[in-house]
């Protein structure tokens, strides 16, 4: 991959929590699925990649390498353990999705790729359960307010659009904060001010409810 990383695993360990026994008990670790196991296997997925339970509750995320052509994968993990790639990434509709998966209310899955997609610094997708595909927008470097190189997934908010953050560019280079609609138009909705990010913004957005 072309970014260092922090961190590779060679597992995903799923924490089961069995019953609503107190804190202090010993919790069992189940090694679900290893990676690498084939030349096309799924490699390296992500920290903090995440893990989003579809629907059907089974667990879906990404690597940021591995499969078809060694550019990463969209994966479905069931609970027994069972490992199906459902997406090979191929430079032009997304290289190295960093992040994993959040889940979107339409039942499909939402993420980002680092690399790849029409200009090569990264893209926002969707991708049913089933493995379809859509590349919903393409980061342009330096290409003003917009940013690049997202890093997280996006979230969906309570007004059904996607927000998230780039790690890259904007006004400042220092990253952006965006609001994508469910058809794909992008808005830059906050250049992040160098004395601000002395981090790229790299964590997904959360949503509190005020009462």
């Amino acid at each position: 991959m072309k970014q260092s990383r922090v961190c590779v695993l060679s597992s995903i360990l799923i924490v089961l929590t069995l019953g609503l026994a107190p804190i202090a008990h010993a919790q069992t670790f189940s090694v679900l699925a290893t990676f690498g196991e084939t030349s096309v296997a799924p490699l390296n997925p992500g920290l903090p990649g995440a893990i989003a339970q579809g629907r059907d509750g089974n667990l879906y995320s990404t690597t940021s390498n591995g499969g078809t052509y060694g550019l990463g994968t969209v994966f479905k993990i069931t609970a027994p353990g069972k490992l199906t790639v459902l997406y090979n990434f191929d430079g032009p509709h997304g290289e190295a999705p960093l992040g994993g998966l959040t889940l979107g209310t339409d039942g499909n899955f939402y993420g980002t790729t680092w690399y790849g997609g029409a200009y090569g610094s990264g893209t926002i997708f969707r991708i049913t359960p089933g493995g379809k595909l859509t590349e919903l927008y393409s980061f342009m470097e330096f290409s003003g307010d917009g940013g690049f190189q997202p890093y997280a997934p996006p979230i969906e908010g309570a007004d059904g659009n996607f927000y998230g953050t780039a790690g890259y560019g904007g006004t400042n280079g220092a990253g952006t904060v965006y609001k994508l609609t469910p058809s794909g138009a992008f808005t830059a909705l906050h250049c992040c001010p160098n004395s601000q990010a002395k981090h790229w913004p790299l964590p997904r957005f959360s949503w509190r409810v005020r009462g």
